[in-house]
C-alpha cells in the first residue's frame, strides 16, 4: 500500500481494503465490497454479521493491519461500521507503515 498524502485519503484506503476483506474473509454471499456503505451497521439490520464474524474481524485487523482489539467492550464501539473500524485502524497505525497483506 502506498503512503497516502493525508488522513482522509488514508482512511478512504483503509475503508476500501476493509470492505474487500470483510466480503472475502467472512464469505459474504450476494455482497460486493462496493455496495457496503461506510456507515452501514455491520451487525443486525446492516450486514447481518454475528458474534463469530466479530471474532473473525479481530483476526482480520490483527493479520492485515497489525492492530489488536483486546477489550470487547471497546470492540462494540469499534465494530459498528466500516467507518468506525477504519478510524480505529488509522488511529492505531498512524505514523507506522501498514502491513500490505
Amino acid at each position: 500500500m502506498t503512503k497516502p498524502d493525508n488522513k482522509e485519503q488514508a482512511i478512504a484506503e483503509i475503508r476500501a481494503k476493509l470492505k474487500i476483506l470483510l466480503v472475502e474473509q467472512l464469505s459474504l454471499e450476494d455482497v460486493v465490497a462496493e455496495d457496503i456503505e461506510d456507515d452501514a451497521p455491520l451487525f443486525n439490520e446492516g450486514l447481518g454479521l454475528d458474534s463469530l464474524d466479530a471474532v473473525e474481524i479481530v483476526v482480520i485487523l490483527q493479520r492485515h493491519f497489525g492492530v489488536e482489539v483486546k477489550d470487547m467492550e471497546m470492540g462494540r464501539k469499534i465494530f459498528q461500521s466500516v467507518a468506525t473500524l477504519a478510524d480505529y485502524v488509522y488511529d492505531n497505525t498512524a505514523g507506522k507503515d501498514q502491513p500490505g497483506n
